[in-house]
């Protein structure tokens, strides 16, 4: 009898503990994620809605979601409070949020690499009959630069400065996102503005496809040297290509940056392997919800393309599918 007992409670003790270890490992596999992105006329919201939908379906007991956000300053200053998991953002606000200058003073973001995504290009819009051609005819004019904590509003005060105008005496400034921007020159309410997106966005779109509205995109690539020399090496010359918005008859030549997919430091490492191994193994069914996705591509992960390091999760899976990153 004695032998009895002891083997039941031996037996029990090892069911306990099976069960203990059972809901330690299901703990660990149930994980909430909230993904960090902008506002819903840009890029990085769909982008961000079709990531946390192949996360939701692809990794076992992950949720994730996408959140409206006012783009790459708020969603790192969510990263760095710990109130987000995963951010969209720009190289040039990351760079800012790392070492703690300008609207991150005082409160650095410590913050690792999960993926460089696709270049961001700088868009000055505006419509013919406005009388801009050309970036000094903003002088005078009504315009937005962006929604406040933006990545847009970040690198717009950046592009007018390089081209030699003040944002606060040169020109009447607003503070709009894309959308509320595109109906502002819909309403005449303002004349131009600065978006910095992928391609092509949406709202701009809507704009270029307005009845009696010709659009119009002003070129301001010689803007890149001015900005390379006082911010760093961050920003290049680009093209936002003829036809990729109605009735936009030549190229415009901009300046472009690019985007990142960050984590906090602290994000544990099989996570963000996770995440990683999601993006590129499903590449091409996030591109079914937008085209830019197709541009997160192997070739372009590279140490010389983020000014952020690496997480250790992410450099494991380049590591495996010999995918060289430095």
């Amino acid at each position: 009898m004695k032998t009895f007992v002891k083997t039941a409670a031996v037996a029990a003790g090892l069911v306990a503990a099976a069960g203990l270890f059972a809901a330690d490992a299901s703990a660990q596999q149930n994980r909430n994620l909230s993904i960090v992105t902008g506002g819903t006329g840009g890029v990085y919201y769909p982008l961000g809605g079709g990531l946390a939908n192949m996360l939701t379906k692809y990794v076992p007991g992950w949720q994730a979601t996408a959140e409206v956000t006012a783009g790459s300053v708020a969603n790192l200053q969510l990263i760095g409070s710990k109130k987000a998991e995963i951010a969209f953002t720009m190289a040039d606000a990351a760079l800012d949020a790392q070492d703690g200058k300008d609207k991150f003073a005082g409160s650095k973001v410590p913050q690792r690499l999960l993926a460089v995504l696709y270049p961001n290009l700088m868009h000055v819009v505006t419509i013919e009959g406005t009388g801009i051609t050309k970036m000094s005819d903003l002088k005078g004019k009504r315009v937005s630069t962006g929604a406040p904590l933006s990545a847009t509003e970040l690198m717009a005060f950046r592009v007018i400065e390089a081209a030699g105008l003040d944002k606060d005496k040169d020109m009447k400034r607003e503070r709009l996102g894309v959308a509320e921007s595109t109906n502002a020159v819909k309403d005449k309410k303002i004349d131009a503005y600065f978006w910095v997106g992928g391609l092509p966005t949406s709202a701009v779109t809507d704009l270029a496809a307005t009845p009696g509205t010709k659009i119009a995109l002003v070129d301001h690539e010689q803007t890149v040297a001015g900005m390379n020399q006082k911010f760093g090496p961050l920003y290049a010359p680009s093209v936002i290509p003829a036809g990729t918005y109605p009735g936009q008859t030549k190229e415009n030549k901009i300046a472009s940056v690019w985007n990142l997919l960050v984590v906090h430091e602290s994000t544990p490492d099989d996570v963000a392997y996770n995440i990683v191994k999601t993006i590129f193994e499903h590449r091409d069914e996030w591109a079914q919800v937008h085209a830019e996705a197709r541009n997160v591509k192997p070739e372009n992960q590279k140490q010389a393309n983020s000014p952020i390091k690496w997480h250790p999760g992410a450099e494991k899976y380049f590591k495996e599918k010999n995918i060289p990153i430095m």
